[in-house]
């Protein structure tokens, strides 16, 4: 039951909580409150009645009653005069009982005869009168001494004053009064009545305030919340479209890449095929132009004949060289079929053999399957980088190591040698990469491209490559 209740309260807006907590806890408060100002009103009138009281019949019984403080009694004179007052005044007339005890607890006078004589010890009202104070209160005659006023009344209102000898602060007696409370009754109903009218109105008005402006404020919260939510999803919208167009530019950067390195793959190709070819095809037959011209200078000493063709075939020599380093600088293996790891030992293993240094490569973590832009890119940092540490350096402490976490490809080329300013603008190599060209590659595929170097402390080239988990596929 208590779980559904929950459930069901779980559904509420904050403004239909606040509502339902609110009227539990103003109603609960309404009532705390009420009772404590009915019981302090309760209270005052009755101390305000019994002070009233008090103060009459104090004028009259006490100037009566000083022979007690050298007499254990009244004389008859004085019991009379007591009598009088209290059957011939209005106030008097509405006192049930008189009692008037002395310190031991003996009841010296009383208006009802049958009580004098009697004595009632260890009362707690006695004894607190006897420090000096005045005792009120309502009593629903349970006591011993209230065997009389029980066959009459129910409730009393019972008010215990001190005797005091005149001029001083010595208690000679006490006296007590009983006195009929249907107009204090009355009185306090009244009074208590007002007040639960003026805490229940004061309540009702604070929780309609506050429901009033809580409710102003549940509906601009809810405004702002409706507000915010379309704000939200107008971002998510943004983002998503964001996100959308960075894949799309990502995978235009990988296919540009890959075409970028088909189109240096087919210069190659075509290089090789075609003006490498006809320069080999002149050579063969420039080398058999060169020999006759040799004989032709052994019979003919004083001729020239063709003295410009070993100018021709040095040049055209020099020509097929420089092919073959531009197509050796332009094409690369086929990385499709490489693993990763494959693809560092690969470019590693071919700067070694094409300069006769020694490379230290260090693998750690490396995934098998890597996409083909990715491979590409690294094995051109690689192979750049070696060849400058070997031109730079002389391939003095040439190093390679390749660590993959966290979904991020890190690579770090580093090697011992001279080192350079980096503060200071590197000149640019037209024919080669270069540092300015490996920082395009990397960033253009949202990678993270670093050159670190001192002068005589040697160089470290560092590149961060991202691989995702969504890698577009680059078409064919």
């Amino acid at each position: 039951m208590f779980i559904r209740i929950a459930n069901f309260a779980a559904r509420w807006s904050l403004v239909q909580r606040f509502n339902v907590v609110g009227l539990v806890v103003m109603i609960l408060g309404t009532v705390v409150i009420g009772n404590w100002v009915g019981e302090q009103i309760k209270s005052i009138v009755i101390n305000e009645s019994a002070a009233t009281t008090a103060l009459y019949l104090n004028s009259f019984i006490v100037p009566n009653l000083q022979e007690l403080s050298h007499s254990k009694s009244l004389t008859p004179e004085h019991i009379e005069i007591l009598n009088k007052q209290l059957t011939e005044t209005n106030l008097g007339r509405r006192v049930v009982t008189v009692k008037v005890w002395d310190p031991s607890g003996l009841i010296l006078y009383s208006n009802r005869p049958s009580l004098i004589g009697l004595s009632f010890p260890g009362a707690s009202d006695l004894e607190l009168v006897l420090q000096g104070k005045v005792v009120t209160g309502i009593s629903n005659l349970q006591d011993d001494e209230n065997f009389e006023e029980r066959l009459i009344y129910t409730r009393l209102l019972e008010i215990y004053i001190p005797v005091r000898l005149n001029g001083t602060h010595q208690i000679i007696a006490i006296a007590e009064f009983y006195q009929t409370v249907d107009v204090l009754e009355a009185e306090i109903a009244a009074a208590q009545k007002q007040s639960w009218l003026v805490v229940i109105t004061s309540m009702a008005v604070i929780y309609l305030l506050l429901a009033g402006f809580v409710q102003r404020t549940g509906n601009r919260i809810k405004q702002q919340e409706t507000a915010l939510k379309n704000q939200v999803m107008q971002l998510t919208e943004v983002l998503s479209q964001n996100n959308e167009l960075n894949q799309r530019v990502r995978r235009a950067t990988e296919n540009a890449a890959t075409l970028n390195e088909r189109l240096l793959h087919r210069i190659t190709v075509e290089l090789t095929n075609g003006p490498a070819q006809e320069i080999n095809l002149a050579l063969s037959q420039l080398g058999g132009a060169i020999d006759e011209n040799n004989v032709c200078r052994l019979v003919n000493l004083n001729s020239k004949c063709n003295e410009n063709l070993p100018i021709v075939q040095t040049s055209l020599q020099t020509a097929m060289q420089e092919i073959l380093a531009i197509t050796g600088g332009l094409g690369l293996p086929q990385l499709e079929g490489l693993t990763l790891p494959e693809t560092f030992t690969r470019v590693v293993r071919a700067h070694e053999l094409r300069t006769g240094t020694k490379v230290d490569l260090s693998m750690t973590g490396l995934p098998d399957q890597a996409p083909l832009p990715i491979k590409t890119i690294a094995y051109r940092i690689v192979q750049e980088s070696l060849n400058n540490a070997y031109r730079h350096a002389g391939g003095s402490g040439q190093n390679v190591y390749v660590l993959f976490s966290m979904n991020e490809l890190q690579i770090e080329i580093s090697d011992q040698g001279p080192g350079f300013d980096i503060s200071q603008p590197v000149i640019v190599e037209e024919k080669r990469l270069g540092l300015a060209g490996m920082r395009e590659r990397v960033e253009s595929l949202g990678g993270l491209f670093l050159v670190e170097s001192k002068i005589n402390e040697g160089t470290k080239v560092i590149t961060r490559l991202y691989l995702q988990s969504d890698e577009a596929v680059v078409n064919a």
